[in-house]
């Protein structure tokens, strides 16, 4: 009977629960809607005789509506739960996907990824983050943690299986399915998935809470709005090298001296360093502040360009910036969940997930088109610097905001001292 007990207790916790059905939703939800276009843009193209820029203009499209709606949503998740949003988000996802199977003209083409863009914020990862901050308040940071173990690899998965399903039913076919996936995989899981929460915090847990590494008092008024704002400005820097990174990945490496078939090779080990960077984050960095794993995440990114400007062609530089640059990439995911979380606490978490991934989403959106642009105005060396100068920026200012955080926590720590 006792040794059933531990079983079971694993078995009911809420938070193995909602990080194994919302890491099945993620991966399915990621490689099917964000990174379909990586396989699915070509025969697009040779079917409906659209350019490439014309496709991707549409996830571009999609992206900024994610941005623009992105503060609402996390207003909504607040208010009504992040189950019911993600589970709205699914059918969203569904229904733009099968609508998209249909196009035939490029304005109907750009309205349906518009459509995607809605259904995309309602159930991704910054959704996603804030429905595990719901299930779990006081375990929220190792949650985030593990979920994005599982989404280190979709795009992998789902273009694996795109690629076959295009080669057996079309492009057209493959969406399709992919819209079915989604209901029969997705909107299960994420509404049974979260059914299940921790009970309210008592004073006994509360007094545990307090040995965790992120324990100091969440910043309130004046406060909270600067930090929210510079949180925002780093992650929208980062995310600018990011945003470049995930589509032009193998370009860059071509013109630092690969061939083709290498050139894409290196590339896909970009996902190994993202799943390894997260192992690290969660056995060896788990008992750091947020805002340290932050400061070395982003930190890691200069030094992995550096290598990249230094290569001229050598192999191994070339693979050792691609698995740093995934590992950069994959733990600063989990610092855009965990880094609000720490300073603004659970109070108001999905809105403030909105507020912060807004710029983020609009540089994401707009990155890839301006630094092609500086690519055909001053050539790949100056764009190289242009990605070092914003990953150094970013890290520079991580670093401003560490010490004015730590600042203000010490200052609130001895005005809370005087009181007593």
């Amino acid at each position: 009977m006792n040794s059933e007990l531990p079983h079971r207790r694993w078995w009911s916790d809420p938070l193995v629960i909602s990080v194994n059905a919302l890491g099945l939703t993620q991966i399915t939800a990621w490689g099917t809607s964000y990174y379909c276009l990586g396989v699915l843009a070509k025969p697009i193209g040779a079917d409906t005789g659209w350019s490439t820029g014309t496709i991707f203009l549409g996830f571009s499209v999609a992206l900024v509506i994610m941005g623009l709606i992105s503060t609402w949503v996390g207003r909504l998740i607040d208010r009504v739960g992040a189950r019911v949003v993600m589970s709205i988000g699914t059918i969203i996802v569904s229904a733009g996907l099968l609508a998209l199977s249909q196009v035939h003209a490029v304005v109907t083409y750009i309205a349906v990824w518009a459509v995607i863009g809605v259904g995309m914020r309602c159930c991704l990862y910054d959704a996603a983050f804030a429905a595990l901050v719901q299930a779990v308040p006081s375990r929220g940071r190792a949650a985030i943690s593990y979920l994005t173990l599982y989404g280190a690899y979709a795009s992998t998965i789902f273009w694996v299986i795109g690629h076959y399903l295009n080669d057996a039913y079309g492009w057209r076919g493959t969406l399709a399915i992919f819209a079915a996936i989604n209901l029969v995989v997705c909107l299960p899981l994420n509404w049974l998935g979260l059914t299940w929460r921790d009970p309210a915090v008592a004073a006994p847990a509360d007094v545990k809470a307090s040995t965790t590494p992120d324990s100091a008092p969440a910043l309130e008024g004046r406060l909270r709005t600067i930090g929210i704002a510079l949180f925002a400005l780093i992650m929208s820097l980062n995310g600018f090298v990011f945003g470049v990174v995930s589509l032009q990945l193998v370009p860059l490496l071509e013109a630092a001296g690969l061939a083709g078939a290498i050139a894409v090779w290196v590339a896909s080990l970009k996902g190994h360093g993202q799943f390894a960077g997260r192992l690290v984050e969660i056995f060896f960095a788990k008992n750091l502040k947020a805002m340290t794993v932050a400061r070395i995440a982003i930190g890691v990114l200069p030094a992995a360009l550096v290598l990249l400007m230094l290569a001229h062609g050598e192999l191994m530089l070339l693979v050792a910036f691609t698995v740093l640059l995934g590992a950069s990439q994959g733990v600063i995911t989990i610092v855009r969940g965990a880094v609000p979380l720490a300073l603004f606490g659970t109070k108001g978490y999905g809105a403030v997930l909105g507020l912060i991934a807004t710029p983020i989403l609009l540089v994401n959106a707009f990155s890839p088109t301006v630094f092609a642009l500086i690519v055909d105005q001053i050539g790949w060396q100056n764009a190289f610097n242009a990605l070092l100068v914003c990953a150094i920026l970013s890290w520079l200012a991580i670093e401003l905001m560490s010490r004015w955080y730590e600042r203000t926590r010490l200052s609130s720590n001895r005005g809370r001292l005087a009181r007593l």
